[in-house]
């Protein structure tokens, strides 16, 4: 009898075979961990791994700090030098007329522009970055629904305080004006309503409520003077005044608000206009050839208007403006009188306007 296997008897022979064999080669093949990573930094070194691991992490933030770009400063300062005038020298820097203008006005008692100013003299101004002040409004534009909600709900003088705070962003902050001997500082201030003025470095303004020259003159023909030769009369007598040289016809301005108290003629004076002043303050303007328009008594004028042009009436020996200002019906010099300044500002405000000139005076 036959001993050899049937046919199941050797499949059952070669499925063991196999299940062997695979269970050999799974032992023999190298094992592989189950955390596969599919990152790219697994091509990266072992030793830069452990450098970047041994780096103090003070040092991997300065990395990164220095990484990012510096930001632009947050101010600018420009410099011009005056060939001609002083708005011409602004213009350059980009100030318009109607600034440059206020801050003539804000250092009327300080400086005489067409005098004191001269070719080599220098103006600066600090102004706001424009990078900076895109970065403030792009941050201002980030508030939430809620905060848009409370804003929305503000009154109309604060929204129109808003507006004329954001109306003029590009005034200069501060300002210096050099004229070699001697120098000038304007500091840029905002009252409550958000409206601009300039003071100097002591808080105080500047701008006195009076201009102190009345017209565009040549010289100065008679000084002020208790005791004058008169070139008419030949006789010795008080000048109460200064006469002012101009061509005829050259426009005389008022040099301070008030009410005029006489316009008309008078012996020795011609065609005068008497204005009465703020306070104890009072002004006369003789020679004239003649007034401006609807000028009459009762009027009320404002500083730098209009009321009459130069002539040669009453007792003078050529066009001229005959100037005078009394305080407290006592006549002055018109050319060193102390002229009443405008308003300063609260110790309050004083005191936070004190930090911005410590902020702007050394950049100056």
């Amino acid at each position: 009898m036959s001993t050899s296997p049937g046919f199941a008897g050797k499949a059952f022979i070669v499925a063991a075979i196999g299940t062997l064999s695979t269970a050999w080669l799974m032992h023999e093949a190298p094992t592989q961990s189950a955390d596969v990573s599919l990152h790219a930094s697994d091509d990266i070194p072992a030793h830069a791994t452990r450098d970047r691991a041994s780096t103090p992490p003070a040092a991997q933030a300065a990395q990164a700090a220095s990484a990012v770009p510096p930001a632009a400063p947050a101010y600018r300062v420009e410099t011009a030098q005056v060939t001609h005038s002083f708005s011409e020298a602004a213009s350059k820097l980009g100030i318009d007329a109607a600034t440059a203008a206020q801050l003539a006005r804000a250092l009327a008692g300080r400086i005489d522009f067409r005098r004191d100013l001269h070719p080599g003299s220098e103006v600066r101004f600090v102004f706001r970055n424009d990078a900076q002040a895109d970065a403030n409004a792009q941050a201002g534009t980030q508030g939430n629904a809620q905060t848009n909600a409370q804003l929305n709900t503000q009154t109309g003088a604060a929204t129109a305080a808003s507006t004329t705070a954001t109306a003029d962003e590009d005034l200069p902050l501060a300002v210096r004006i050099s004229t070699g001997k001697t120098s000038h500082d304007l500091f840029l201030y905002r009252n409550l309503d958000g409206k601009a003025f300039y003071y100097g470095a002591d808080g105080q303004s500047n701008a006195p409520s009076f201009a102190r020259y009345p017209l565009d003159y040549t010289r100065v023909s008679s000084s002020f003077s208790p005791h004058r030769l008169d070139p008419v009369t030949h006789r010795w007598a008080a000048h109460d005044g200064v006469d002012l040289a101009a061509p005829a016809g050259t426009p005389v301005h008022a040099t301070a608000r008030g009410t005029v108290t006489f316009a008309g003629w008078e012996t020795g004076y011609g065609r005068v206009i008497k204005i009465k002043n703020s306070g104890d303050y009072s002004t006369t303007f003789a020679h004239l050839s003649r007034f401006a328009k609807s000028l009459r008594a009762g009027a009320q004028v404002r500083e730098g208007q209009v009321i009459g042009y130069v002539g040669s009436t009453g007792w003078a020996t050529g066009p001229h403006l005959h100037y005078e200002v009394h305080v407290d019906h006592v006549p002055k010099n018109p050319l060193t009188v102390a002229l009443p300044k405008r308003s300063g500002m609260s110790a309050e405000e004083k005191e936070h306007f004190a930090e911005q000139v410590a902020q702007f005076e050394p950049l100056l």
